[in-house]
């Protein structure tokens, strides 16, 4: 049987999702820690790979097992298990062919910034306290609407068989010191979100205008875009299937 489990952590002391073999890995926490419950080899399946230092309000991973789960008994169970930056919300049975990574539709993240230093968001949200034009910010973010290739933003010698990725969510929301990115697409490229962040970062300092951010664009160039913002301001908030 397959099951699919929710689930939120904090990536702050991992090197990201993926499994790497000298380093800590979400991936390798949740299966170490099923297998043991379990009583069997776990492997589970991530909806999509968070780089180091970025975290995930939601998150979707599948495995197989045999047996039947109780979801709220394993939850309690793998929660008290688990260390405190990795939290597990509910395990879902599926059909076989159900799949975390390819069945996802859409995918939501969120930057968060601050333009005033505090000491209470500093480890999830990065201090730029340069004024931003928050309208230009959004005057662009529309721009991504428009086109279908994000080479420019992804990260280099990428091995991937496309740079498209459909936008249909981008915007900035401002509430005082706190500003937040939204952006939603069906899929998205290493490194694309803290790319476009720095990217319209810059729009917003007025280095570069809405011509020279389309340009960005088309010249397919990740060397022509922004830097990348520091990763411990990204969260992937939302992985949208259609069974669930």
């Amino acid at each position: 049987m397959r099951y699919f489990i929710e689930f939120a952590y904090n990536g702050k002391e991992y090197c990201g999702w993926q499994y790497q073999p000298h380093s800590p890995s979400v991936q390798e926490t949740l299966n170490k820690a099923l297998s043991i419950l379990l009583r069997k080899e776990i492997d589970v399946v991530g909806a999509g790979r968070t780089d180091t230092g970025v975290h995930a309000t939601q998150m979707f991973a599948h495995f197989d097992y045999e047996d039947v789960i109780d979801s709220d008994i394993l939850t309690k169970r793998l929660n008290a298990f688990l260390p405190k930056d990795i939290v597990v919300y509910r395990f879902i049975q599926l059909h076989d062919e159900a799949h975390a990574r390819f069945d996802a539709t859409s995918r939501t993240y969120e930057y968060h910034i601050h333009t005033f230093k505090d000491a209470f968001v500093t480890e999830g949200s990065w201090y730029n306290f340069h004024p931003l034009d928050v309208d230009k910010m959004n005057e662009a973010a529309k721009i991504l609407f428009e086109y279908i290739d994000f080479k420019c933003f992804s990260k280099t010698h990428t091995d991937v068989k496309t740079f498209n990725c459909k936008v249909t969510e981008a915007y900035w929301q401002q509430n005082g010191t706190r500003l937040v990115f939204t952006v939603t697409a069906d899929r998205f490229l290493r490194n694309m979100v803290r790319a476009i962040v720095g990217t319209l970062v810059n729009v917003g300092l007025g280095k570069i205008n809405l011509h020279d951010f389309r340009q960005i664009i088309e010249s397919r160039d990740r060397s022509a875009a922004g830097f990348s913002v520091p990763a411990h301001g990204l969260y992937l908030t939302k992985v949208k299937y259609p069974y669930l």
